[in-house]
């Protein structure tokens, strides 16, 4: 994951991502670079342009959801919701589904 990151780094700073750029960062993070993970990254990235990578992965994004408003009486006082218990499936139930696994 280091390595990923170490070429995102390189180019949010307008560097290029090559070999030597990249274990520069590696080593002055504290990594240990290992030649060949390097270059796989590098031929993976080969022909990639991340700046359009980085554009449409912030179109999936999720949009932040609102937090809901706080529910007040007529006097203004915040009204405590009665909170559901969920019915859960009891230990013998599911027990008894184990067994038909096993004969």
């Amino acid at each position: 994951m280091e390595y990923v990151y170490g070429a995102l780094l390189l180019n949010a700073a307008g560097k290029p991502i090559d070999e030597k750029g990249l274990t520069q960062v590696l080593t002055a993070a504290g990594v240990s670079p290992d030649g060949a993970r390097v270059k796989a990254l590098l031929a993976s990235l080969d022909g990639v342009n991340l700046a359009d990578v980085l554009a449409k992965a912030e179109t999936f994004a999720a949009p932040a959801v609102a937090a809901a408003p706080e529910k007040k009486d007529e006097k203004g006082a915040k009204k405590e919701e009665e909170k559901k218990e969920e019915k859960g499936v009891s230990e013998e139930e599911a027990a008894e589904g184990l067994s038909a696994l096993f004969g």
